[in-house]
C-alpha cells in the first residue's frame, strides 16, 4: 500500500512541493475518468483527489457543486466510482485520495467503504465535513484497512484542533487557505504564512494548501512555505469547458504542466 509521506519526502529532496489535483468523478463522464487520471499522471501531478459526487456539497463552491450535480444527473454513484477506479488504478503510480462527505460513506457502511476504497486503489481519504473530534467511528476502519485519514485545518482552527489533527491525521494536513468554500481566487490570503507556521509548531506531517489555488503564481508562493498545493475548481472548470474539444487533453496537460513547474523551489 502506498503512503503519502514518503512522496513528500522524495519531492522535498528534489526541491519541489507536491502538486495535488482535485477532480469530480463522473464529470464530464465516468467513462472518461480513467483517461483523466492517466492524463494527470503524465502531466506531472503528484497526487489526485477523486471527488465522489454528493447532493449537498457544503464545503464546495459553485464550480464543483455544478460538476457534482452533472455527475449525479448522469448516474454516477459511489459504487460505480469505486469500480471505475479499481479498473484503472493498477496502471497508475500516482496516489489516489478519496474526497467525499460523511453522509454517503455512512450510508454505504464505514467499514465497507474503507475496505473497498483500499481494494480499488485509494491510499487516503478526506471527508470535508468530518472533524477529527467526531471521527471516533471512522478511524478504527481506516486503521484496520490502512487507509490514511486526512483532516482539514482552517484560519479559524484553535490550537487544540491543530493538535488533534496532528494526532489523528495521516498523509498530510490539508490547510484551507481561507474561510468559505472552494473556488478560484485572484490572490492568496496575506496571513497564509502565519497560519502555516502556526500549524508547523504542532505537527511534522506535510502541509498542503487548498481553496483558491488556481494559478502558477499561487503554487509558486505556496511552495515557499508549505509542502503541497491543491488545485481543484479551475481544473474542474477546464475539464467541463474542454469536454467536447478534440484538444481537451493538450489543454489540460498544458495547464497542469505550468502548475507543476511552479512547485520547484
Amino acid at each position: 500500500m502506498k503512503r503519502l509521506e514518503p512522496i513528500f519526502e522524495a519531492l522535498r529532496a528534489r526541491g519541489e512541493a507536491a502538486l495535488i489535483a482535485y477532480i469530480t468523478a463522473g464529470d464530464p463522464s465516468l467513462e472518461r475518468l480513467p483517461d483523466i487520471l492517466r492524463l494527470l499522471q503524465d502531466a506531472g501531478v503528484d497526487m489526485v483527489e477523486v471527488g465522489f459526487p454528493f447532493s449537498d456539497p457544503l464545503a464546495d463552491g459553485p464550480v464543483i457543486q455544478a460538476a457534482m450535480h452533472r455527475a449525479l444527473q448522469a448516474g454516477t454513484t459511489l459504487p460505480r466510482v469505486l469500480e471505475t477506479v479499481a479498473a484503472v488504478s493498477p496502471t497508475l503510480q500516482t496516489p489516489l485520495i478519496a474526497f467525499t462527505y460523511y453522509n454517503p460513506v455512512q450510508r454505504y457502511g464505514l467499514g465497507r467503504f474503507a475496505q473497498e476504497a483500499v481494494a480499488a486503489g485509494f491510499t487516503a481519504c478526506l471527508m470535508t465535513d468530518l472533524p477529527p473530534d467526531e471521527a471516533d467511528e471512522w478511524l478504527p476502519h481506516t486503521q484496520q484497512h490502512s487507509l490514511q485519514p486526512i483532516f482539514l485545518l482552517t484560519p479559524t482552527s484553535t490550537t487544540e484542533r491543530i493538535r488533534l489533527v496532528a494526532e489523528r491525521g495521516r498523509g498530510f494536513v490539508y490547510c484551507v487557505s481561507r474561510t468559505g468554500v472552494t473556488g478560484a481566487r485572484d490572490q492568496l490570503p496575506s496571513d497564509l504564512p502565519e497560519l502555516i507556521q502556526r500549524i508547523r509548531q504542532h505537527t511534522t506531517l506535510p502541509i498542503a494548501v487548498g481553496f483558491g489555488v488556481s494559478k502558477p503564481d499561487h503554487v509558486r508562493q505556496i511552495a515557499q512555505i508549505a509542502d503541497g498545493a491543491v488545485v481543484g475548481s479551475q481544473l474542474v472548470q477546464y475539464l467541463h469547458e474542454f469536454a467536447d474539444s478534440p484538444h481537451w487533453q493538450a489543454a489540460i496537460s498544458d495547464y497542469l504542466r505550468g502548475l507543476k513547474a511552479a512547485t520547484r523551489r
